[in-house]
């Protein structure tokens, strides 16, 4: 992801330019980018993420269903975004045991069955050990709390991503 000094340069960005460097900030979605882009312009940085977050927050329950499956099986995906990726790594989930990557395997297929969209959770500062222990716990969710649960870590996800364009 790319890093922007002020918000005057975020305004005087191209729609190209605008949609590569927010089009990620929720996974392959860059839908959301496009509409923020024409919200300009922004007085300042919690202008432009208060939009793109308002913008999440007011989709449609399919549009939801399709930016969730947006998203990377946890430890097995193997065509990971930069951003995915580096947040995978830095949870170690590129490292796993066989026993460790079976479970995930395991976990994800029956997660997506359940829920039809793939486990998503805010991996940043979490170990290997407590992304798998929230799998187990969450698998066991109903839809509906799950359904909430996704949507929470997907914002968490975007706002992480947003603050690091910025620093």
């Amino acid at each position: 992801m790319k890093s922007i000094i002020s918000i005057d340069k975020i305004n005087e960005l191209t729609k190209d330019d605008f949609i590569d460097i927010f089009g990620n900030v929720f996974e392959k979605t860059n839908w959301i980018a496009d509409r923020a882009y024409n919200s300009k312009p922004y007085k300042s940085f919690n202008d432009l993420s208060s939009t793109i977050i308002k913008i999440y927050e007011n989709s449609s329950k399919e549009d939801f269903f399709k930016i969730f499956n947006a998203h990377p099986e946890l430890a097995v995906e193997k065509n990971l975004t930069k951003d995915s990726q580096k947040e995978q790594n830095n949870s170690d989930l590129n490292k796993c045991t066989e026993d460790e990557f079976n479970e995930f395997l395991s976990l994800n297929n029956r997660y997506n069955k359940k829920f039809g969209f793939p486990f998503i959770i805010a991996v940043k500062g979490k170990s290997k050990k407590e992304i798998l222990d929230n799998f187990r716990k969450r698998i066991e969710n109903k839809i509906e709390l799950e359904f909430k649960e996704a949507k929470e870590q997907v914002k968490q996800i975007a706002s992480s991503r947003l603050n690091k364009i910025i620093d």
